[in-house]
């Protein structure tokens, strides 16, 4: 606790005098607490009192930089002051209505009411200000310590309270590289079927998280093995195929965990959202397009098609931003175009059309690309990755020649107005498009030629100063 008040004094102080001096309570809680243990002190500050959101303005309005309200629905009030983010909430405590998708608020009384109601124990630490009195009735530290996850309470309780405390369990089992202990884990299982009166947007929030935290594949494990993740991500546990009697094909679950794995390890600023998702649904439509061909072989034909189908409708669903669903999918559809290169062979214009169509993705499809290569065959893991550094060798040669990444045909669309002599419409569009074929197809050539080709192509198409 030295620590964390040799950063956060005198804001703290302040804070809890001025609470004092008006006859309430206030504490730092919840993580704010928990990560001083843990070695990660940030920034922001949860804290908790007594006194309604209402009395909560009065007392900060004159004392702090700023305030906002964006949630006191939920009786929290945001303040900033000398750089921290401060969140003070009033003590409560929150359930579901079986009807309804939204938590109800209800106030409490007591720090030790408000502690009990919490998600896990190591969250329900909490530190009383001005006094600076540590307070961890249900044993948090000693969990802490444990590197276990558990409820104040009976766990059916807090995941009735609350459900998206479920997959609170399995993020915090991704971000923290902590276990879930029995109780819960049996309540989760027992439990799955709750979170669906959960909305989209808090699942998001929590499935980013986890897919975001140092260890992905125990949050995600967590979640397929109680049942949670086939009500908020049901295309990873079908990925859990049942392997062929002479294992000629691979566990489609397993090979996911491990291409995340390698994605993560390609990273170089940080946790890449789009990457990850890609990597863990990069393989979604192989249940789809699973067949069973002559002498026990089993095919996948244009899984990569399906994969980015079902990609696209699962974050929709998830409400993920439009952006991150296009990315997403895109990759998924991607995925497999490497293995069309074979042994280099591929002309100039299909590399410049792997790059057209990989956009401004062409970096994070390297990178997926090679993550997906999880084969036990040193020899063939070798091989694959000699072929594509060959192939990120002519991307870049080819780009250090033409500019690959801007690619665009010789003339624009003024110009092509110009030469055809036809007004804007479908018709210069469509020369556009013939024109950046060519250039594909061709490299450079120059405007000259680039004129005399459009010209051919435009009489063989019956385009006349009229249009068509």
């Amino acid at each position: 606790m030295t620590e964390l008040f040799r950063k956060i004094a005198p804001v703290a102080d302040e804070l809890g005098e001025l609470f004092a001096a008006d006859g309430h309570q206030i504490a730092l809680v919840g993580g704010s607490v928990r990560d001083v243990f843990l070695g990660r002190i940030g920034n922001d500050l949860d804290l908790t009192t007594d006194a309604r959101p209402e009395t909560v303005l009065a007392l900060v309005r004159d004392w702090a930089d700023s305030v906002w309200t964006v949630g006191i629905e939920f009786g929290t009030v945001g303040v900033r002051k000398d750089g921290w983010l401060l969140e003070i909430t009033t003590y409560r405590s929150e359930s579901y209505d079986p009807a309804s998708r939204k938590p109800e608020v209800s106030y409490g009384d007591t720090l030790e009411g408000d502690l009990a109601r919490r998600d896990f124990a190591i969250n329900a630490m909490a530190l009383r200000l001005p006094s600076r009195e540590f307070v961890d009735p249900h044993g948090g530290l000693d969990d802490l310590h444990a590197r276990m996850l558990r409820t104040p309470g009976p766990p059916e309780r807090s995941f009735d309270d609350d459900p998206l405390r479920m997959l609170r369990a399995a993020r915090f089992a991704s971000q923290l590289g902590f276990t879930v202990d029995d109780a819960a884990l049996a309540a989760m299982r027992e439990m799955a079927g709750r979170i669906d009166i959960v909305s989209a947007e808090r699942i998001r929030e929590e499935l980013n998280k986890l897919i975001c935290g140092d260890d992905p594949r125990r949050g995600l494990s967590i979640l397929v093995d109680t049942g949670l993740a086939a009500h908020v991500l049901p295309e990873l546990p079908r990925l859990r195929l049942e392997i062929d009697e002479h294992h000629r094909h691979k566990d489609v679950y397993e090979h996911t965990l491990i291409v995340l794995e390698q994605a993560i390890d390609l990273e170089e600023d940080g946790p890449d959202r789009v990457l990850r998702w890609a990597a863990l649904l990069h393989d979604v439509g192989k249940p789809k397009t699973r067949r069973h061909e002559q002498g026990g072989r089993v095919s996948f034909h244009h899984h990569e098609v399906v994969g980015s189908q079902l990609a696209r409708r699962r974050l929709t669903e998830l409400r993920f931003p439009k952006d991150v669903v296009a990315d997403v999918s895109r990759l998924v559809e991607l995925h497999l175009r490497f293995h069309g290169y074979g042994t280099g062979e591929w002309t100039d214009s299909a590399v410049r059309r792997y790059v057209r169509d990989a956009g401004h993705l062409l970096d994070r499809l390297h990178k997926l690309t090679r993550a997906d290569c999880t084969t036990r065959n040193r020899r063939k893991a070798q091989a694959l990755s000699r072929t594509y550094d060959q192939l990120e060798e002519r991307i870049a040669r080819l780009a250090e020649e033409e500019e690959l990444g801007k690619i665009r045909p010789e003339l624009d669309g003024n110009e092509i107005q110009s030469v055809l002599g036809i007004p804007p419409g479908p018709a210069v569009g469509r020369a556009y498009k013939f024109l950046l074929e060519m250039r594909l197809e061709s490299g450079v050539v120059g405007k000259e030629a680039a004129t005399e080709a459009l010209l051919a192509w435009a009489g063989e198409n019956g385009l006349t100063a009229a249009g068509e």
